[in-house]
C-alpha cells in the first residue's frame, strides 16, 4: 500500500503469517462497504452527537490526534471532541492519576472531559468520525485498537500487532474495554493477530454493538 502524504512510515516488524489474498481483499471490501453503510446510516446519529459537541463547550468539533498504525505508518485518528480545549498539553500533569499500565492512559474521573464529553464516550459515539479513517485505508473495522505512542515504543511482540490495520472495533471492546490492563489487552490483540479470519470480524462486529449499548467499561 502506497504511503499518502503526511504519514510517517518506521522501521517494520518482522513479518507475520499472513492470510489468504482472497482474505484480506474479503476484509478491505467489507471495510469499505460496512463503513460506507455505517456513516449513512448513522448520519442522525452522528449529527446529534455533533451539535452536542458544540452547545455544550467552546472548541472544535473533532479531535485529530497522532497514532500509530500498520506497520508504522503514522496517520491522524478521527473522533468527536470530548475534552475541554488544551486537554492535551495537560496530560503530562495527569499521568500520576492514571489508572492504566503499560501504553494504556485511562483515567476514570478525568476532570478534562465534557458533560456531552462523558456521554459520547459511555457509548462511543465519539469514536464514529474514525469510519473515515476506515475509508482512507488507515483503520479497518476490527483490529487492535490504535494508540498514541511512536513506533519505537512497540517492542518485542508488541510489534506484532503492527501487522494489522487498527480497528475500530475489536476484542477489547468486546472483552471488557477500558477495564482491560495492558498485558490482557496486549494478548487479546495478538490471538487477533495470529488468528484472523473474516468469519471472527463478522462474529466481533456482531458482539460489539451489545457491549456499547450496555457501557461496558467505557469512560
Amino acid at each position: 500500500m502506497p504511503v499518502s502524504a503526511g504519514e510517517t512510515v518506521h522501521h517494520r516488524p518482522t513479518p507475520c503469517r499472513q492470510p489468504p489474498w482472497g482474505g484480506r481483499a474479503a476484509k478491505r471490501t467489507i471495510d469499505l462497504v460496512g463503513a460506507a453503510v455505517l456513516l449513512l446510516l448513522l448520519a442522525p446519529v452522528l449529527l446529534a452527537a455533533a451539535v452536542a459537541v458544540k452547545v455544550d463547550t467552546p472548541g472544535p468539533l473533532l479531535f485529530r490526534q497522532r497514532r500509530t498504525g500498520w506497520r508504522g505508518k503514522e496517520f491522524h485518528v478521527l473522533k468527536l471532541r470530548t475534552m475541554r480545549v488544551g486537554a492535551e498539553q495537560l496530560r503530562a500533569a495527569m499521568t500520576v492519576r492514571n489508572e492504566a499500565d503499560g501504553h494504556l492512559f485511562k483515567i476514570r474521573e478525568d476532570p478534562r472531559v465534557t458533560a456531552a464529553g462523558r456521554w459520547l464516550r459511555r457509548y462511543s459515539l465519539d469514536e464514529l468520525p474514525q469510519l473515515v479513517n476506515v475509508l482512507k485505508g488507515q483503520m479497518s473495522l476490527v483490529g487492535p485498537r490504535p494508540l498514541p505512542v511512536e513506533d519505537s515504543a512497540f517492542t518485542g511482540e508488541a510489534r506484532r500487532r503492527l501487522q494489522v490495520r487498527p480497528g475500530l472495533t475489536g476484542l477489547w471492546q468486546i472483552s471488557g474495554r477500558s477495564n482491560l490492563a495492558w498485558e490482557d489487552a496486549l494478548r487479546l490483540d495478538l490471538e487477533y493477530v495470529d488468528t484472523w479470519s473474516v468469519g471472527r470480524d463478522l462474529a466481533i462486529l456482531f458482539r460489539t454493538l451489545p457491549a456499547v449499548l450496555r457501557g461496558d467499561g467505557a469512560y
